[in-house]
This record gives structure tokens, C-alpha cells and sequence, in this order.
């Protein structure tokens, strides 16, 4: 039996991922597709352990405190756990997934750590680890929300205000996100993503017509 299909959705924080990613859903439900959904990392699991204690500052208060390779090992394990106990048979036996972020959260996370010169090296470095060392399932598609910086962060100081949230080290360094937008352009052109721009001639686009594009992108890759 032909194995499943992997779609991924991601983007840097306040770049509404996760509503989209919550409208997707609801809409392959309604419209009565077998799917089935996953989101990293999984917070409440075991097998997150040391990325708690990595963006809860134990291991250095700063994200350059730990080095990309060693960093994007902690979400590596935490994604094997998971295909392993969890989502791997039904993927082996033609299952459809959406995930919420994926490896590519490590290219641009964890890349963004790195000289331009060495992201190449490391990009590499990555697929081989996860997808042919590791055994975790490429993406068929990956979708990826380009969103500023500083709609980036004002979205990021609302949603913590509204849910009296703290930032983890990632959140709280304005340049490491600066850098992370700038890795993940870098991270798009390398792998081929598909981009969906936050906004349109200087305006951000209304939620619905994002949805509405990516969802027919999607539909298209699952025919």
C-alpha cells in the first residue's frame, strides 16, 4: 500500500499559523476528507523534555546558548516519539496528515544561529538527519506564512496580554526573530516551500482569503 501524504504548515510566531491551521482543519472536516492532524512540539509529552528545559532558559537564557545541531536534536527526538507511538502506522498505511510545524521548524529556528554561508551544510545536515538517519516521513507540501517582523511581534504582545502569557527565550529576542525570518527565506528557496504572503500592497490580507488560497493549494495536493 501506497504510503500517506504529509502537509506542513509553518510560519514564525504571530504569523497566524495556528488560527490557519485551526481553519484547515475545520475545513477538511466539513468538506468530508479522511485526514488526520499532528502539532509540534508536543508540549505535554515525555519526549519534549529537553525542549522545555531549552526555551525555559535552563540550559542558557539566550538561544545562542545552544548550538543549532545540538538544539534541533531536542525537536528531532520529540518528532520520532511521536511517529513512532503515535502517527506511523496510519501514515505507512495511506493516511492524510496536516502537522503544525515540522523539521523545517528546526531550518528556520535553529538555523538561524548560523552564518549565511553555513545554512546550505546545514539544511542538509537536517533532512539527513530527520528524514533519512531518523526515518521521519518527508513533506509533500509545506506552506509557509511570510509574515514582517514587527507584525510578528505586535501579534505576539497582543496574544500574551489576552492569555497573561510569558515569552519563552525564542519570543522574548527580538533580533533572533529578525534572524529567523531572514533563515527561513533563505530555508524556503532552499527546500521549495510555498509561500503565503502576510500581506498584500502594504495591507494585511484578511484572514479568509489566506485560508481560502491555502486551502486550495492543499486540495490540489491531495488529489
Amino acid at each position: 500500500m501506497a504510503k500517506g501524504k504529509l502537509i506542513v504548515l509553518e510560519g514564525i510566531d504571530g504569523s497566524g499559523k495556528s488560527a490557519q491551521f485551526r481553519r484547515l482543519c475545520a475545513r477538511l472536516e466539513k468538506d468530508g476528507i479522511d485526514y488526520n492532524h499532528i502539532v509540534f512540539p508536543r508540549y505535554g509529552e515525555e519526549s519534549s523534555a529537553l525542549i522545555r528545559m531549552y526555551l525555559n532558559g535552563e540550559f542558557g537564557t539566550r538561544p545562542d546558548d545552544v548550538n543549532a545541531y545540538t538544539a534541533s536534536t531536542f525537536f528531532a527526538v520529540d518528532r520520532f516519539a511521536s511517529y513512532k507511538k503515535d502517527w506511523g502506522a496510519t501514515y505507512e498505511s495511506g493516511g492524510l496528515f496536516l502537522s503544525d510545524r515540522y523539521t523545517t521548524s528546526n531550518a528556520v529556528h535553529q538555523g538561524s544561529k548560523l552564518p549565511d554561508e553555513e545554512l546550505p551544510a546545514f539544511f542538509r545536515w537536517l533532512s539527513d538527519l530527520e528524514y533519512d538517519k531518523m526515518g521521519l516521513p518527508r513533506p509533500d507540501l509545506v506552506i509557509y506564512l511570510d509574515v514582517d517582523l514587527e507584525t510578528s511581534l505586535s501579534r505576539m504582545r497582543k496574544r500574551e496580554a489576552k492569555n497573561n502569557t510569558h515569552a519563552d527565550i525564542h519570543e522574548q529576542d527580538a533580533d533572533y526573530l529578525r534572524r529567523c525570518l531572514h533563515t527561513a527565506d533563505r530555508a524556503a528557496d532552499f527546500y521549495g516551500w510555498t509561500r503565503i504572503p502576510f500581506q498584500k500592497d502594504g495591507l494585511e490580507r484578511d484572514v479568509d482569503e489566506k485560508n481560502e488560497e491555502i486551502y486550495r493549494i492543499i486540495r490540489a495536493a491531495i488529489q
